[in-house]
C-alpha cells in the first residue's frame, strides 16, 4: 500500500478550515438564518417575511448569471449605480403593472390562475424546511453552482407532486429548445459573426441595442421567475406588502450591481468572449426571444436558469465546432463546460425535490411510491 505524506493526509482539511476562514462572514449569516428558521417557524408572520427577504436576496443573486449577467460582463467600465437604476427602475414597472392588472398579483399569474386556484397556495403554518429553502439557494450560490430557484424554492411550496412535474417537464423543453436555437445561430452565423467582431471596436448603437435587449430580457424573466420570490408573500398582496416586496428587491438589485454580479458571475464570465458587448447582446437576444414564447403560451412556471443553460451550451459547442483550430482542445474545454453547469443544475432539482419531500408528507407519499418503497 503506497504511503501519503502527512501533507497530503491534511491537506483537504486545511482546504475546508481556509474556505471557513475565507467565508465566515457568509457562514455566519448561514449559521442565524438557519436559527432563526427554527425560532420563527411556529410564528406565521415572522416566517413569511424572514423566508421573503432571504428569498429576494437568494434569487437575484443567483439568477444574475442568467438575466444580468452578461449586461454586468459587458457593462464593466460603467458605474454601478447606473446599471442598478436601469434595471432596477424595469424592475418597479414591471411588477406595479402586475400588481395593478391581475389585483394585487405581482407573478403574472404565476401563482395565481384566472379562476383563482394554484398549485402553490400561501401556507397556514411556513415549515422550518420551506424557510430555509432560500439558504440552501444562498451556499450553492456562494459554491457558484448555477442552480435552479424555481425548483429549488417553488418545489416546497407546491400543494403535489403535479406542481414539480409540470415546471420539470417545461423547463426540459425549454433546455432543449435553448440549446438548439443557440446552436444553430452560432453555428450557421459564425464564419459572419467572426468577420465583424474580429475588430475590438464596434460603433456606439451596439450599446443603445445591447441596452434594449437586456432591459427586455430582464422584465420578461421578472414576468417569469418573480413569483420565486412572492411565493412567501400573500398571492394577492395589499399596498404595504408590495411596497415592502418591491423596495426589498430594488434595494438588493443595488446590492448585486456594487458587487458586480459576485461570485456567480465567473460561469458566465469563463465562456468565450461574452464580455464583447456584441456577443452578450446575441445571447440576450436569443434568450428573451424563448422566454417571450414560453411565458405566452402556458402560466406554468419555468426554471429560466435551465433555459439559459441551454443557450450558453449551444453556443460553447457551435463555437467549439466551427473553430477551423484547435477545434479539438475547444471542444473538450465547452464539453466539460457543459457537463458541469448541466450536472450542478441536476444536483440542485434532486435538493428541491428532497427538500419539498421533506416539507409536504403528501409529496413525500408520492414519491415513496414512485419508487415502491410504500
Amino acid at each position: 500500500m503506497a504511503k501519503y505524506k502527512r501533507s497530503d493526509r491534511t491537506r483537504p482539511y486545511l482546504n475546508i478550515l481556509d474556505f471557513m476562514v475565507q467565508e465566515k462572514t457568509f457562514l455566519s449569516i448561514v449559521i442565524i438564518g438557519i436559527v432563526l428558521a427554527g425560532i420563527f417557524t411556529g410564528n406565521n408572520q415572522a416566517a413569511m417575511w424572514l423566508g421573503f427577504f432571504f428569498a429576494a436576496y437568494a434569487t437575484v443573486a443567483n439568477d444574475s448569471i442568467q438575466s444580468l449577467g452578461t449586461f454586468i460582463e459587458s457593462n464593466k467600465n460603467k458605474r454601478w449605480w447606473v446599471l442598478w437604476l436601469y434595471i432596477g427602475g424595469i424592475f418597479l414597472l414591471t411588477v406595479t403593472f402586475s400588481w395593478l392588472y391581475f389585483d394585487g398579483d405581482v407573478t403574472y399569474q404565476r401563482l395565481l390562475k384566472p379562476d383563482g386556484s394554484t398549485n402553490y397556495p400561501h401556507p397556514q403554518n411556513f415549515s422550518f424546511f420551506q424557510i430555509i429553502a432560500p439558504l440552501v439557494l444562498l451556499i450553492l450560490t456562494r459554491l457558484r453552482m448555477p442552480v435552479s430557484t424555481t425548483f429549488l424554492i417553488l418545489s416546497v411550496f407546491s400543494a403535489d407532486t403535479s406542481g414539480i412535474t409540470s415546471v420539470i417537464g417545461k423547463s426540459l423543453s425549454g433546455y432543449v429548445m435553448a440549446f438548439i436555437l443557440s446552436f444553430a445561430v452560432w453555428y450557421f452565423s459564425y464564419n459572419v459573426i467572426r468577420k465583424f467582431f474580429k475588430s475590438r471596436k464596434f460603433h456606439n448603437s451596439w450599446n443603445v441595442v445591447q441596452w434594449l435587449v437586456s432591459g427586455s430580457l430582464w422584465g420578461v424573466w421578472v414576468m417569469q421567475d418573480g413569483a420565486n420570490i412572492a411565493v412567501f408573500l400573500p398571492r394577492q398582496q395589499t399596498l404595504v406588502q408590495f411596497i415592502i416586496f418591491a423596495v426589498t428587491i430594488f434595494l438588493g438589485l443595488g446590492l448585486l450591481f456594487y458587487l458586480r454580479g459576485d461570485k456567480i458571475q465567473k460561469v458566465v464570465s469563463e465562456k468565450a468572449r461574452i464580455s464583447d458587448i456584441r456577443a452578450a447582446t446575441l445571447v440576450d437576444l436569443t434568450y428573451v426571444v424563448l422566454l417571450i414564447y414560453k411565458l405566452f403560451i402556458s402560466t406554468v412556471p419555468m426554471s429560466t436558469t435551465w433555459v439559459f443553460l441551454g443557450i450558453i451550451g449551444g453556443r460553447e459547442i457551435a463555437i467549439s465546432l466551427a473553430r477551423n483550430k484547435k477545434g479539438k482542445k475547444h471542444r473538450k474545454k465547452a464539453g466539460r463546460m457543459i457537463f458541469k453547469d448541466f450536472s450542478y443544475a441536476a444536483i440542485g432539482l434532486m435538493i428541491s425535490v428532497a427538500l419539498a419531500a421533506a416539507a409536504n408528507p403528501s409529496i413525500r407519499i408520492a414519491l415513496l411510491e414512485s419508487v415502491g418503497l410504500r
